[in-house]
C-alpha cells in the first residue's frame, strides 16, 4: 500500500512522517506534545538544561568578549579545576599537542588552543558533568553515543572549512554543537519523566524538532549567528541563493559524511541532491580522502574530548 498520503507533523521547516512503527498513537502524540512545548520553550528565551554546569556558558560569553585578556580567561577556568584539568588534557592530546611537549599551566593551553577550541574542550567537560549525573544515569550511553558521532562530525567540519573561507575552528565547533538539541530533548525528556533516548518508535520525530530547538539553545547562549543558523539548517539540503560555500554548507556536508563513515569501505556517499557538496566542490575522490583522513584522526579527538 503506498503511503504517499501518510500525515505529518510540521517541525520547523521539516515535515516529519508519522512512520508505521507499532507504537501507539498516544506515545506519539505525548512526544509530539512534549517537543512543541520544548520549542515554544526555548524561542521564547527560556532554556533550562538539568545539570549543564553554568561556568561552560561563562566561559563562552568571556572568551566571546575581545575585552577578554588570557589571563582573565584563565581566571574563568581555574575557578572550576575539573574543567581546567580537563582543558589541560586536551591541549596535551596528541590531536592538540604536535610538538609532544607536555604543558602543565592553564594560559599556555588556552594560548595553544584558541577560543573556539577552549569552548570545545569545555562542552567536553559539561557532557562528562551531565553524564555523572544519578539523575541522568539512564542515558549516559546515549549521551556518549551522540557525543562521538558530534567528535566525528566536527572532525570533519575542520577539514572541509579549509577548502572554503569559513574558520577552520569555528567549524570544528559548530560540529562539536550540532547535536545540541538532541541533547536538549534528551536531558529534558528525563526530567519530564518519561526517556526517547532509546524509544525508536518517537525519534523520526526528535529528528525533525532537534535542529530548531538546538539553534534557539544557541541563540539564548549567544553564540554566533552563523552558527546557530547552520544548525538550525542542517537538514536544509535543497539549494540556496547563493555561491560561496558558508558555515551551513560545511555542516550539512561533514553530518553526511561522519554518516557514511559509520559502514566499512568502500563507501557508499549520498551526495545526491545536497547542494552543499555542488557549493564545497566536492567529489567522490574528494569525499573518499577526507573519510579516510577523519578515520586517522577521529581516534585521537575521541582522546581528547570523548568522555
Amino acid at each position: 500500500m503506498s503511503n504517499a498520503s501518510a500525515p505529518t507533523y510540521q517541525a520547523g521547516k521539516q515535515s516529519v512522517p508519522v512512520a508505521d512503527s507499532g507504537a501507539s498513537l498516544e506515545a506519539r502524540a505525548a512526544a509530539l506534545q512534549f517537543l512543541s512545548r520544548l520549542a515554544a520553550e526555548v524561542s521564547g528565551g527560556t532554556v533550562d538544561l538539568p545539570c549543564f554546569p553554568n561556568v561552560v556558558i561563562q566561559i563562552r560569553k568571556a572568551l566571546d568578549d575581545p575585552k577578554t585578556t588570557t589571563e582573565q580567561a584563565v581566571t574563568v577556568v581555574g575557578a572550576e579545576p575539573r574543567l581546567a584539568a580537563r582543558l589541560l588534557q586536551t591541549a596535551n592530546s596528541a590531536a592538540f599537542n604536535t610538538t609532544g611537549k607536555p604543558l602543565t599551566d592553564l594560559r599556555t593551553a588556552i594560548t595553544r588552543l584558541g577560543r573556539q577550541l577552549v569552548q570545545s574542550a569545555a562542552m567536553a567537560y559539561a557532557v562528562q558533568q551531565m553524564k555523572d549525573e544519578q539523575s541522568l544515569r539512564s542515558i549516559a550511553k546515549p549521551m556518549s553515543k551522540l557525543w562521538q558521532e558530534c567528535i566525528t562530525v566536527a572532525s570533519i567540519c575542520h577539514v572541509l572549512a579549509r577548502r572554503t573561507k569559513v574558520a577552520p575552528d569555528t567549524a570544528f565547533l559548530t560540529g562539536l554543537l550540532h547535536g545540541i538539541g538532541r541533547l536538549y530533548i534528551m536531558v529534558r525528556s528525563v526530567a519530564n519523566g518519561a526517556s526517547f533516548a532509546d524509544d525508536p518508535s518517537v525519534m523520526d520525530l526528535v529528528a525533525g524538532w532537534h535542529p530548531q530547538i538546538g539553534k534557539a539553545v544557541l541563540e539564548n547562549w549567544q553564540f554566533p549567528e552563523e552558527m546557530a543558523e547552520a544548525i538550525g539548517d542542517q537538514l536544509e539540503y535543497e539549494p540556496r541563493r547563493r555561491h560561496e560555500a558558508d558555515l551551513t554548507d560545511v555542516l550539512i556536508a561533514s553530518i553526511v559524511l561522519a554518516d557514511a563513515l559509520k559502514s566499512p569501505a568502500p563507501r557508499a556517499i549520498a551526495m545526491q541532491g545536497i547542494s552543499a557538496f555542488q557549493s564545497i566542490n566536492l567529489n567522490e575522490q574528494d569525499c573518499a580522502a577526507i573519510l579516510t583522513h577523519a578515520e586517522y584522526q577521529v581516534g585521537s579527538l575521541h582522546d581528547a574530548l570523548g568522555c
